[in-house]
């Protein structure tokens, strides 16, 4: 697992505890620590097989929590926290991020209120008439929304 793959797991992870409605701070920790890890000259895997968790905290923003889990995402290709999180909330509720007019707390909404959690939901929801259920979406958000359904 290279540094984009991991970067973008914890993109992954801060995006889906942004729609959880999770502590903003540890969000934005994770999303910091992406970043770095994004640019960062050396790939992780090395540091970690030789440095260890140690190594892996020289990086601007990644703790010992985060080291712990980057330590874990290199061994399994998961972590404990990110398997609790998907358990509870689908990680294709974030496929609902791509389409316009759905930011994080639409599509909370949509997950928490309608257990609407993939594309293919969202489609069946809307062709139902479900986007008029939904407060915070505006006739011209439900136009594009549902443009943007037509063609998957």
């Amino acid at each position: 697992m290279d540094n984009d793959a991991i970067a973008r797991r914890f993109h992954r992870l801060a995006a889906l505890m942004e729609v959880r409605g999770d502590d903003p701070f540890r969000l934005r920790s994770y999303r910091n620590a992406a970043e770095a890890i994004e640019v960062w000259p050396t790939p992780l895997k090395e540091i970690a097989e030789k440095e260890g968790v140690a190594g892996l905290q020289e990086i601007p923003g990644v703790g010992k929590a985060i080291a712990g889990k980057v330590m874990e995402l290199l061994a399994k290709g998961t972590f404990d926290a990110w398997e609790r999180l998907t358990a509870e909330t689908p990680e294709s509720v974030l496929d609902l991020l791509e389409i316009p007019g759905i930011g994080p707390k639409t599509a909370a909404l949509l997950h928490q209120r309608f257990k609407v959690s993939s594309r293919a939901e969202l489609k069946t929801f809307v062709n139902s008439g479900g986007l008029n259920m939904v407060d915070g979406i505006g006739p011209k958000t439900a136009t594009r929304i549902k443009e943007v359904l037509a063609t998957d």
